[in-house]
């Protein structure tokens, strides 16, 4: 199974696919898809919060997903009638300022799940993630 699950991110819905998969058995956040196809490729490939987030985001507004109050996705109804199966090939390449604007959120949103359910591993950072959030406000202009 592992070497057929091993070029699935290069074909295009493979990452959709894989959210489905993992989202059948329980729900998770972002990052913690993240690290459960890390671990499940043998750390072969781990997505982006890049490419993830846009993700959940577009699931969620198909309704095939919800997210519950806890942040953690879950297969709504229709998706699990559709398991993925159906209409799961999309991709997104960031190409323009509103694409960057977008992506570095669903960096954030990665930011704010590891902080709820993997804290230690942003706390070697709090420093670059201060500068960064300080180039940002120059960015917006405040």
């Amino acid at each position: 199974m592992y070497q057929g699950m091993r070029g699935m991110h290069r074909a295009r819905g493979g990452l959709r696919y894989w959210v489905f998969y993992l989202l059948r058995d329980r729900p998770m956040n972002g990052a913690e898809i993240m690290n459960e196809i890390e671990s499940s490729s043998m750390g072969f490939w781990k997505p982006s919060p890049g490419s993830i987030y846009p993700l959940l985001e577009s699931l969620s507004d198909e309704g095939l997903i919800v997210k519950k109050e806890d942040g953690r996705y879950e297969l709504t109804k229709e998706g699990k009638a559709n398991a993925g199966f159906s209409g799961m090939f999309g991709g997104h390449n960031p190409r323009s300022v509103e694409d960057i604007v977008t992506e570095i959120g669903s960096y954030l949103s990665y930011m704010e799940d590891l902080k709820t359910s993997d804290a230690e591993k942003i706390k070697p950072f709090s420093d670059k993630l201060k500068e960064l959030s300080e180039r940002l406000k120059k960015i917006a202009g405040q």
